[in-house]
């Protein structure tokens, strides 16, 4: 049913294309957003009345989309300034990349046209930090936050004898690469405008108490996981393949 509504009304949303943008442009409007909410100079923009009636008249059209936690201290639009049918906003705990939130991201690249994708962590993320403490949770949250383990064992070999704070942002910023790693292994329709360079996927992490958003950059390893099609051993490729040191932050 889900499959058949989205197949449905396709040809309305399909017709923006992401607002022709080009994945810099997209990146360019989402940095002077974050600009203007760390300042204190918010426009709120595309929240009115008028902007409602566009899109439900229209379809939607979203210049970005964003994989993030679901964590309340973190509203993606509001930290972007940005308002309605602007981004594409996919959230779960963690910001883990399994089926559902990959579907997703697949619909705003190949139905939508987003040209530019941001795997969003923050700082404190209770999910990680569920992780790395080893902490008892109830079934379906232990199922949910399973990808995350990956980045934690990383985090631990990257960081020999760290813990307390300094392991868990560790492994908040590794959940960052490991949940766009997920994306390249089981998305052939994102890694394939990637390696067109129709679309840029790009790791970013938002400070809870400054409200700053630190640009990452794209995958250390992306050339070779986005080149790397069919080679993978399995829906999840092989763990830690191609693990660099991440690049400077912006």
């Amino acid at each position: 049913m889900v499959m058949f509504l989205l197949a449905a009304a396709a040809p309305v949303w399909a017709a923006g294309a992401g607002a022709g943008m080009s994945p810099d442009e997209a990146l360019k409007m989402l940095k002077e957003g974050n600009d203007r909410y760390l300042n204190g100079k918010a426009q709120h923009p595309n929240q009115s009345r008028e902007r409602r009636a566009l899109t439900a008249g229209q379809g939607q059209h979203p210049f970005a989309s964003a994989l993030s936690c679901a964590d309340s201290r973190a509203p993606v639009e509001l930290l972007f300034d940005r308002g309605i049918g602007d981004l594409f906003v996919v959230r779960v705990a963690g910001n883990v990349a399994a089926t559902d939130e990959i579907g997703s991201l697949e619909y705003a690249v190949d139905h939508l046209g987003t040209p530019l994708v941001v795997v969003l962590g923050h700082s404190q993320c209770g999910a990680v930090t569920a992780v790395v403490q080893n902490e008892k949770v109830p079934a379906n949250v232990a199922a949910m936050v399973k990808p995350i383990a990956p980045a934690v064992a990383q985090a631990r070999a990257d960081n020999p004898g760290a813990s307390g704070e300094a392991l868990v942002n560790a492994a908040i910023k590794a959940n960052i690469w490991q949940a766009i790693e997920d994306l390249f292994q089981r998305s052939q329709i994102i890694k394939g405008q990637v390696k067109a360079g129709k679309v840029k996927v790009l790791g970013a992490m938002y400070e809870l108490d400054t409200g700053q958003v630190q640009w990452l950059g794209p995958h250390p390893a992306q050339d070779k996981l986005v080149g790397a099609a069919g080679k993978a051993a399995g829906p999840k490729g092989k763990k830690g393949e191609g693990k660099k040191a991440p690049p400077k932050e912006e």
